[in-house]
């Protein structure tokens, strides 16, 4: 369909979490409760890790990034969920969905690449302990950090480069309450099959492979621990195990959402809720309840910012 002969929607309606007001009332509460949350836990951590010398060490330069990347990732789209839940009409315009696409892939994708790096760090750490420092210098750490940075955004421009030319004529219900591929794809006024395909090979496979490397990755570094001894080895299998369950929360609810025909099943709300809103406020929680070097950070990090005692 050429240019000329339609005229594209001018915004997209939302669907939304739910219709009725009172539920809308109850999970805006909590879901505002949960961004806070958010935004806090991850910003402890990231000031913690600023602040307090003895963290200044490649494993918690990443998960610094990480924090930012949580806060950033959730802010994408749990403003507007917040916003839509108190209104009656729930829209969103034509650019300002594909604006939301945009840094939703970004940084998505930048974190998972992050978590990869995350991932090489471990297995530098326990593979090469006399080197690991020269290895993962500061320089370094931050150059695979750009690297992430970018390889999210080549992500999120493949996906806009594949949807923008795609005619939007009519259909405007977005299937949901913010904008991804799947809903927004299903309202192009043309025939999509090839396209999603071509997504879900991208999306949904590499998500699904990559997913597999990255526990191969950790079932080697844990089969290498197994020579190690002494309160090195239960640290490294607590950091690693951390890492693991992160690593499961992310990548999950991801291959459910985009390793299938993109056809609405009724989990989608609630996958798409824990993906987007609930998993960025559980990283700082499974990062700080299991470690007490960070633990002990942040208490320390209490006394020198608490009003002093002294007359």
């Amino acid at each position: 369909m050429e240019e000329g002969n339609y005229t594209r929607v001018k915004e997209f309606i939302f669907q939304g979490l739910t219709q009725s007001r009172e539920l809308s009332l109850v999970l805006f509460l909590f879901l505002f409760l949960v961004y806070t949350s958010t935004v806090m836990g991850n910003l402890l951590i990231m000031v913690t890790v600023t602040c307090e010398s003895r963290l200044h060490t490649p494993m918690y330069f990443l998960l610094r990034n990480l924090s930012v990347l949580d806060i950033c990732f959730s802010s994408i789209t749990a403003p507007k969920v917040l916003v839509d839940l108190l209104s009656r009409t729930k829209t969103i315009s034509f650019n300002g969905c594909i604006t939301q696409m945009f840094f939703f892939h970004l940084l998505g994708g930048a974190d998972i690449f992050s978590l990869s790096v995350m991932a090489f760090d471990r297995y530098m750490a326990i593979s090469k302990p006399l080197h690991y420092v020269t290895i993962m210098s500061r320089g370094r750490c931050t150059a695979l950090i750009v690297a992430s940075w970018v390889g999210g955004f080549v992500h999120s421009i493949v996906q806009i480069s594949l949807l923008l030319p795609l005619p939007f004529c009519g259909p405007n219900v977005v299937d949901g309450f913010y904008c991804d591929v799947p809903q927004v794809l299903k309202l192009a006024c043309t025939d999509t099959l090839v396209l999603e395909v071509l997504m879900i090979s991208n999306n949904g496979l590499i998500s699904t492979l990559w997913f597999v490397f990255l526990l191969v990755s950790y079932t080697v570094i844990l089969t290498m621990l197994r020579s190690h001894a002494g309160e090195g080895r239960r640290k490294a299998i607590s950091t690693c195990t951390s890492h693991i369950t992160v690593v499961t929360l992310h990548f999950v609810p991801c291959i459910y959402v985009y390793a299938r025909p993109f056809t609405a099943l009724p989990m989608d709300r609630a996958v798409s809720i824990t993906f987007t809103v609930i998993i960025p406020v559980l990283n700082p929680m499974i990062y700080t309840l299991r470690n007490q070097e960070m633990k002990s950070a942040m208490r320390r990090l209490k006394r020198r910012l608490g009003p002093s005692k002294k007359e």
